[in-house]
This record gives structure tokens, C-alpha cells and sequence, in this order.
């Protein structure tokens, strides 16, 4: 490969991959308690993308691999492997604020080292050979594998989130972090690529590090972007998603005060008032939740979604949904005049740009066009 080429790739993602670092670290966040599990998850990131900064600069600067191949492989896979730990340790602290944990964080220190340690042995102590190549490609997927499981865990603890929000929250929290889910698998398949491009002839390694421009970029716009709806999210959090070690030993079955004398006496009673409060439109407040919602009913969470799960065939998000979507039809009939962002809001949604996609999906074309195709 042309140096100049290799080093023309270097030159443009270097100085987006610095500046893209020095903000995660510095930048400040809304000075409110809610915003510190982000700026903990960006932080974090922000350090993964200076350690891949120096990765490039000793490439740029000093030509390492073409100096000496061994010396940059051993840095390429170090740096890779600590980065993998701290690229989902970010991502899952913004599902998870429980995460990390000291035994944790130990844990990945010392398979990083351990991972390193062998790394170096293979390189600079086996002689050249099969011996050599053979554990050169265990370490390499040892790499890989590493990578794919921490993504694993991301993927999860994603949706875990999804399912939790969809059985307590009215509105599409999912949708506010999505990116999260794409990212995730984006950074797989970029990761894998990183981790494997370091054994790939030298006329191709430019590809990667130009490919790394779209990539960061991505995930710099999507914590810029989650920034304007992570409060909501973060209480949505606060109250409904548990920590891991939570989940794994408590039961879902909550210990609600409900009185006694406010019990609906039978199942006919306990439909009545459910079919009392959609006749009065309860179901466009925003920002409604299945907690909300119970103590209105006089009932438990549980109850509740065990109700709307057997009667209606949807989760507590799918059925508001659902109610909303017909009140904005009803709306659009009576008042064709009506705005986009108004009739959103007067439906309950937060969202006008989610509530033109769940418009959508259930009815196969925007409200504008489905308002012109239902005009008399």
C-alpha cells in the first residue's frame, strides 16, 4: 500500500476522533442530578475514543506499522480489547446504572491484561512459525468473541428496557433509544473489522479507518440527539427498570397499598371503570403510565397488565396507542383544519415525529394523507 494513502486515511479520522474525545470528556451536560448517569456513560466514552486517538497518532506520527508489524499489532489488539469494555460499559450504564460495579470493571481489567500479557509472549517470545500463527488466530478470536458477547449483554439490557417500557409506559420510550440498538450492531460488525484488520494485508487497512469517520460520527450525533429526550427516558428509568442482580432475585409482584373499601368489588365493576375512564378520554395525558393508571382503577400494576394482556391481546403501550390513534382520526374527521403538532398533542402524543410513525404503520399513510382520502 502507498504510504500516502495510509496516510491520508489517518490524517482525516484522527482529528474528528480527537475532537469527538475531548467533548465527551469535557462538555457540560444540564446542571441537574438526572443527567449524571449520562455524562458518567459519555465520559467513559470519551476516554474509548482518545485511547483509539492514540492508536492513530502512533500510526500517523511514527509509522509503526511499517517500522515494525509486530509492535502494532500488540498495540492494535490491546487498544481494541480495552475499548470493546468501554464502548458497552457506556452503552449499558444508560439501560443499567447499575452495571458497573468494582468486580466488574476489575474483571475487565485484568482479562485486558491477561489478553495483552499473552499477546506480547506470542509476538516477541514464540519463534516465527506455526506455534506462532496458530496462537496469533486463538488470541484473535478470543478478540472477537470478547466483542460479540459484550455486544450481547448491550442487545439485552436493550431489550429488557423496550419490554419494560411497553408493559409500563404510555409513550414510545423505545423509540428515543433505538440508537442504541443500531449502534450496537453497527459497532459489531465495525469492531469485529477493526480487530481483524490489524492481520490484513496493508492495501486494505485504509478502508477501516475511513469507514471509522461515518461510525464515530454516528455516535456522536446519537448522544447529542439522546440528550434532548434522556430526562424523560432517565425517569421512565428511575421508575420502572431495576438493576440486574434486582430482576434476577425479585419477583414482579408488587406490594401496592391499595384500600380496601376502593377495591372494585367484581370483575364487571373493574370494567366498568375502564370503560368509563377511554369514554372520557383519560388516555391522551401525556406522559401516562400504567402505574398512573392503576392507582386511578384502584388496582396494582399487575392486575392491571394481566387485564389489558388478556382482554385486548397488547401491552399497556400498544392499547394507549391504539386509543390515541383513534382519537386522532375522530379528531381529523371533525376538524380537517387542524395542524399536525396540535392534533399530536391533543392525542396524548410527546412526539409529533412519532406519532406521524405510529400513524403510519397502523394505517399505511401519513394523517395528512389519510385526512384528504377521508374527506366527504
Amino acid at each position: 500500500m502507498e504510504p500516502s494513502i495510509y496516510s491520508f486515511s489517518l490524517c482525516t479520522a484522527l482529528p474528528l476522533m480527537l475532537f469527538f474525545g475531548f467533548y465527551f470528556l469535557f462538555a457540560k451536560t444540564p446542571e441537574k442530578k438526572i443527567f449524571k448517569n449520562y455524562l458518567r456513560s459519555r465520559q467513559i466514552m470519551g476516554i474509548a475514543m482518545l485511547l483509539l486517538s492514540a492508536n492513530y497518532s502512533v500510526h500517523f506520527f511514527f509509522g509503526i506499522r511499517f517500522k515494525n508489524a509486530d509492535s502494532a499489532i500488540l498495540m492494535n489488539m490491546s487498544t481494541y480489547f480495552l475499548c470493546y469494555s468501554l464502548f458497552s460499559s457506556a452503552l449499558i450504564m444508560l439501560l443499567d446504572r447499575f452495571y458497573i460495579t468494582k468486580r466488574r470493571v476489575w474483571t475487565h481489567i485484568i482479562l485486558w491484561i491477561i489478553f495483552s500479557t499473552l499477546s506480547g509472549v506470542v509476538l516477541f517470545l514464540l519463534p516465527s512459525g506455526i506455534m506462532q500463527k496458530f496462537s496469533l488466530f486463538a488470541l484473535a478470536a478470543w478478540l472477537v468473541v470478547f466483542g460479540v458477547v459484550l455486544a450481547r449483554r448491550v442487545i439485552i439490557a436493550y431489550r429488557r428496557a423496550i419490554r419494560i417500557f411497553n408493559e409500563t409506559q404510555a409513550d414510545d420510550i423505545g423509540a428515543y433509544i433505538e440508537w442504541l440498538s443500531i449502534f450496537t450492531y453497527w459497532a459489531l460488525i465495525f469492531g469485529v473489522g477493526c480487530g481483524l484488520l490489524t492481520f490484513l494485508p496493508d492495501e486494505y487497512v485504509f478502508i477501516w479507518i475511513l469507514s471509522s469517520i461515518p461510525f464515530y460520527s454516528y455516535l456522536f450525533y446519537s448522544y447529542q440527539n439522546y440528550l434532548l429526550f434522556y430526562e424523560q427516558v432517565e425517569k421512565a428509568f428511575e421508575q420502572d427498570i431495576q438493576s440486574e442482580e434486582e430482576l434476577l432475585t425479585n419477583s414482579e409482584t408488587e406490594h401496592e397499598i391499595v384500600f380496601e373499601k376502593e377495591v372494585p368489588r367484581s370483575y364487571t365493576e373493574f370494567i366498568e371503570r375502564v370503560d368509563n375512564w377511554i369514554k372520557t378520554d383519560g388516555y391522551v395525558q401525556q406522559g401516562l403510565t400504567i402505574k398512573e393508571l392503576s392507582e386511578i382503577f384502584y388496582t396494582n400494576r399487575t392486575y392491571l397488565s394481566a387485564y389489558i394482556k388478556t382482554t385486548y391481546k397488547m401491552t399497556f403501550r400498544e392499547w394507549i396507542t391504539s386509543l390515541r390513534l383513534e382519537y386522532a382520526k375522530n379528531i381529523l374527521k371533525e376538524h380537517p383544519e387542524i395542524n399536525i403538532q396540535k392534533l399530536a398533542e391533543s392525542s396524548g402524543f410527546l412526539s409529533q415525529s412519532n406519532f406521524i410513525k405510529l400513524f403510519s404503520e397502523k394505517e399505511g399513510c401519513t394523517p395528512a394523507k389519510w385526512k384528504k382520502s377521508n374527506r366527504e
